[in-house]
């Protein structure tokens, strides 16, 4: 098969086109040939050592295709060895594509616990982009934020595929939803999304000005960048904040008595469990959902250039390869 391989951790450009020895299924695995491959922030960590994976090594959790055993239409959960604990993942989890190779390819092997019908309705692209955002954020409000009808959510940056299904998610279900952006064109892809406004966070007074949309300040806060000071700043007392990425930085000093003073929640999250992955098929049945926003796609052989690309920041919704 071809596939797209580390020899070594650096940029984009190790990520080198290769022939690779097709995978096979036995009772504990499953292989999809894959439709589609989206890419992710996770797979520019991988791909920069973060998480210690075997070399050579072939990236990337998200996919969806055919499983080459049944002929099924599915997409792959990428979430391996969860555990027992809904509460969190277990000693043994890990993302596909951290050690077991992963999508950036003709064929992938995983567990067949995590081989599910594709939903209705989406192309392979949109399919591909669903497991991984849609699970972390589908999570992350409504797992550990517990986010309800009416309330209202503030989401950090518009253009990401977090960002973009948690805007879509979270419409659907009936709240208020603000984003924050440095580009009005993504603002206003937001309001499209189901966004009733955003602000632009190259303004030092985004936390105030966002309150004003909502009188009074957030019921939750969706922070996948590392600014907790200012999304804290733009709660309302008892408001939660939901951390699941630090892109911008990897510490936060926060000031105590304030904290404890506002009645807030901080509330950590990754990736869910294969139970939050069925909350979030059972969601997008019950509800009028978009599909996932789907910016460029691009060959298996220019796999350097959609990293490129999605470290550019430049892209409003989810980057795709197809093999």
């Amino acid at each position: 098969m071809r596939a797209v391989v580390m020899k070594e951790f650096g940029g984009p450009e190790v990520l080198q086109l290769a022939e690779m020895p097709d995978p096979r299924p036995d009772p504990d695995w499953a292989v999809v040939r894959l439709k589609a491959a989206a890419l992710n922030w996770h797979d520019v960590l991988v791909r920069q050592g973060r998480y210690g994976s075997p070399l050579p090594h072939i990236a990337g959790a998200d996919g969806a295709g055919v499983d080459v055993e049944t002929g099924e239409e599915v997409v792959i959960l990428p979430s391996l060895c969860w555990g027992d604990d809904e509460s969190a993942p277990g000693p043994h989890w890990e993302i596909l594509g951290d050690h077991q190779p992963g999508t950036y390819a003709e064929y992938v092997r995983v567990p067949p616990s995590c081989v599910v019908p594709k939903p209705h309705g989406l192309s392979w692209p949109e399919a591909a982009a669903l497991p991984l955002v849609g699970l972390t954020t589908y999570r992350a409000l409504f797992s550990r934020a517990r986010l309800q009808r009416g309330e209202s959510l503030l989401v950090l940056g518009a253009g990401g595929g977090v960002a973009t299904m948690a805007v879509s998610l979270a419409a659907a279900a009936g709240c208020r939803v603000v984003v924050t952006s440095s580009s009005e064109d993504k603002i206003a892809r937001a309001r499209e999304l189901g966004a009733v406004d955003g602000v632009r966070y190259d303004d030092p007074a985004w936390p105030e000005a966002a309150q004003k949309l909502v009188s009074g300040g957030f019921d939750v806060v969706l922070d996948s960048v590392g600014n907790w000071s200012e999304s804290l700043s733009a709660l309302r007392p008892g408001g939660r904040l939901v951390v699941l990425g630090a892109s911008h930085r990897d510490r936060a000093e926060l000031d105590i008595r304030p904290f404890y003073f506002g009645q807030f929640e901080l509330i950590g999250t990754t990736m869910g469990s294969p139970r939050d992955f069925a909350g979030l098929l059972s969601f997008l049945d019950r509800y009028d959902v978009r599909p996932p926003v789907i910016d460029r796609v691009f060959g298996l052989a220019e796999a350097a250039d959609a990293h490129a690309y999605l470290e550019s920041g430049q892209g409003f919704g989810k980057v795709v390869l197809s093999p």
